[in-house]
């Protein structure tokens, strides 16, 4: 899945198709049978751009039921409850696609691949169909590009089969062929198909740990190495080996949608948390302002109180029988000038003020409805989470949990736009 690198990786996954209803429902998706799907992101006018390298020739039950019959396939000492199919999906992430020209290249690219896959399941005769899906867009980068972007990928149907010797028996009546190979049968099989091989080192040979034992190389490692080194012999030289160890190699085709989603709403998130702390710290400037204002218009009116009243300084000083001039004091004037000083002191600490909580107002209200806009934004994905599978909830729930974790021991960083996810 994407790392937002800049690395541009193939990717090979291979699930079981257990059940005959996983059958029928793989069966629908990758044929586009349905008439809607639950995943917003698929776009079924776009769905007659989807590239199938092999077509099915009819239900995939029914092709494996004739492959049967024909003896192509053989069922012998088979469970009844054997895995009989397997599905490889063959990726990259969309940038690399985006940055090569899109759809064009994506078909000659998974036309490659599909020439990877007919090696890996052991001919074409086992595949029952191979199709390339060009109708599922990827929303995070098409909204932070502003164009549509869709993820390209390869889904692969096949029945998992190894070639199986039968020898003939102790009780042959002829003793010359009791041991030897009576016919060869392609076998179907999931578990042989797919097990572990030993690990060797340059010279050819095998790897041993500490105590000796052999090293194995697990199965799933090593179709990401078949995929990968057919790709680069094919020319696709500027893409990486999925990476070692990691998940995606046994995430199932739905785990990988959630994880890439999960992704972009870590970042959405977070983003989130910095406009909530953001607006906390903003409406806590506005109230101490409001609060300081409050406490200043207290002063002022215990000032007024405890001076001289209006009536009083009306009083002051004497009126000049001839000139009409008040003759004041030095006393009464030099308290007169301090009134009138103070007076113009509060006025303007009060104005102040006032400018001051009227611009903590309005940014509160600006990070009030930034908050609200990305609350909403969520709001879906906080939704799918309640409605999610155990498995799938306690993923996101794990994801959601560090998130708010690393939020609340560091500060917050100011992000300069959205992550992509590629």
């Amino acid at each position: 899945m994407a790392r937002n690198d800049g690395i541009d990786r193939t990717v090979a996954r291979n699930q079981d198709v257990e059940t005959a209803d996983d059958l029928a429902k793989v069966q629908e998706h990758n044929e586009r049978e349905k008439d809607s799907y639950s995943n917003e992101d698929i776009e079924p006018e776009r769905s007659s751009l989807n590239v199938h390298f092999k077509a099915p020739t009819a239900g995939y039950a029914e092709m494996f039921e004739q492959m049967e019959q024909d003896k192509v396939i053989s069922t012998r000492g088979l469970k009844a409850d054997a895995v009989k199919y397997g599905e490889l999906v063959f990726d990259v992430n969309s940038a690399y696609f985006y940055n090569h020209g899109g759809y064009e290249f994506a078909k000659q690219f998974y036309a490659d691949a599909y020439k990877a896959a007919v090696e890996i399941v052991g001919g074409e005769q086992y595949i029952l169909s191979a199709v390339m899906h060009a109708d599922e867009r990827n929303r995070a980068m098409s909204e932070a590009l502003g164009e549509d972007v869709y993820h390209y990928h390869l889904h692969v149907v096949y029945i998992p089969v190894v070639k199986k010797q039968i020898l003939w028996s102790k009780r042959c009546k002829d003793e010359a062929l009791r041991g030897t190979v009576k016919e060869t049968i392609m076998q179907v099989s999931r578990s042989k198909k797919w097990t572990s091989q030993i690990a060797l080192d340059e010279a050819g040979n095998p790897l041993l740990t500490s105590k000796g034992k052999k090293v194995l190389r697990p199965s799933y490692s090593i179709l990401q190495d078949n995929f990968w080194e057919a790709m680069r012999s094919a020319g696709y030289t500027d893409v990486e080996r999925g990476e070692r160890g990691s998940t995606e190699e046994h995430l199932t085709v739905t785990q990988f949608k959630v994880a890439q989603e999960t992704q972009r709403l870590e970042a959405v998130t977070a983003q989130v948390a910095q406009s909530e702390q953001t607006l906390a710290t903003t409406t806590a400037a506005a109230e101490k302002k409001e609060k300081e204002l409050k406490s200043l218009q207290k002063q002022t009116k215990e000032v007024q109180r405890l001076n001289l009243t209006v009536q009083d300084i009306e009083d002051m000083g004497k009126v000049n029988k001839f000139t009409g001039n008040v003759t004041l004091t030095p006393k009464e004037c030099d308290l007169l000038k301090g009134y009138a000083e103070n007076s113009f002191l509060y006025r303007a600490e009060n104005v102040k003020l006032k400018d001051q909580l009227e611009t903590a107002k309005r940014s509160a209200s600006k990070w009030k409805k930034k908050y609200d806009d990305l609350f909403a934004e969520v709001k879906s994905y906080l939704d799918a989470i309640k409605l999610a599978p155990e498995r799938v909830r306690a993923f996101l729930n794990a994801v959601l949990t560090r998130t708010k974790e690393t939020i609340e021991h560091k500060q917050p960083v100011r992000r300069r736009g959205q992550d992509m996810e590629l």
